[in-house]
């Protein structure tokens, strides 16, 4: 009997990605384009990545992080200030514990962002010592919050928006695999490439293996309005002729990278998703998400996900 085309795939053009080929029923990337993966090995510090993760973290994340960092700093050195004798600092109103605890937590405040209202000042040489410090610390406390700020802003992400669903469709005399992509931004993308890489079990020893998909285009000039990436089921897929039933079985991952230059940064950006066999949908094909109007076209980024069964 002959070799069917899958079987040809998996011993002729098995590509090394980087991911173990090992058998595995949980997803390799999550449609954010995260790798499911977690470091074990090293301590707790050899992992720690401070300026990474300050970078990579969400907004959210990152102001809160600085509002804690901040409210712990004064909390320190409000402490300091009432431990340091009798009445290190004048100005202060309050006479029990808490009180003066206020007044030396918002004098930190204002020293440490080098405000300084007058109302309150160091009175005893450990005080000043301890105000000049905090003075310092502040300085270089916003200037590296500020250089982070600016990381942030100036590091180009890409923002593709992808399909919920990959779907089964007819495509010319045969059938295909197709997603839909489109940029979430208003800055322009040229030069887009995609590359579809498959993770399936092979047919006989259930072992995960890898193979790169042929695209109808698997580049265009520019991303205006959205790009349906069709992978063509033919004699050369290893998808020809294969039921769901045996689809589902051989358990597909599809892994998608996305390479454009963004004219806005004038830098390369990379962008990554991943579909599961249960995130296709067969028997169906997308309904259109723009139109054309006198003015030029207008994109219903909503519709990205609208597909109608067949």
């Amino acid at each position: 009997m002959g070799k069917s085309r899958s079987e040809d795939i998996a011993e002729d053009e098995v590509i090394d990605t980087g991911f173990s080929s090992g058998k595995t029923g949980q997803r390799l990337l999550d449609q954010s384009g995260n790798f499911n993966l977690k470091r074990t090995g090293i301590s707790f510090f050899e992992n720690l990545h401070v300026y990474n993760q300050l970078i990579t973290m969400s907004w959210l994340k990152f102001l809160l992080v600085v509002l804690l960092v901040y409210f712990a700093e004064n909390i320190i050195f409000a402490f300091i200030y009432v431990q340091i004798g009798d009445s290190p600092l004048t100005g202060m109103a309050g006479k029990s514990f808490n009180y003066r605890f206020l007044d030396a937590f918002f004098f930190s405040a204002q020293t440490i962002t080098t405000v300084g209202y007058g109302k309150i000042a160091p009175e005893t040489y450990p005080a000043s010592l301890v105000a000049a410090f905090e003075s310092v610390l502040g300085l270089l406390g916003f200037a590296l919050a500020t250089g982070l700020v600016y990381g942030r802003f100036s590091r180009p992400v890409a923002k593709i928006i992808y399909s919920r669903n990959m779907l089964h469709s007819p495509f010319k005399d045969g059938q295909s695999l197709k997603f839909r992509i489109t940029n979430g931004r208003k800055n322009q993308l040229i030069e887009v490439e995609a590359r579809l890489v498959l993770s399936m079990n092979d047919a006989e020893s259930d072992k995960k293996r890898f193979y790169i998909l042929d695209l109808e285009y698997s580049k265009i000039n520019f991303l205006a309005l959205s790009w349906t990436i069709v992978h063509p089921i033919n004699n050369e897929s290893p998808f020809f002729e294969m039921t769901k039933e045996e689809f589902d079985r051989r358990d597909p991952e599809f892994i998608i990278l996305i390479k454009a230059f963004d004219d806005a940064f004038s830098q390369t950006i990379h962008s990554r998703s991943s579909y599961k066999y249960y995130d296709v949908i067969w028997n169906a094909d997308f309904e259109p998400m723009y139109q054309l109007t006198s003015d030029g076209a207008v994109l219903e980024l909503n519709k990205i996900n609208h597909y109608k069964q067949k």
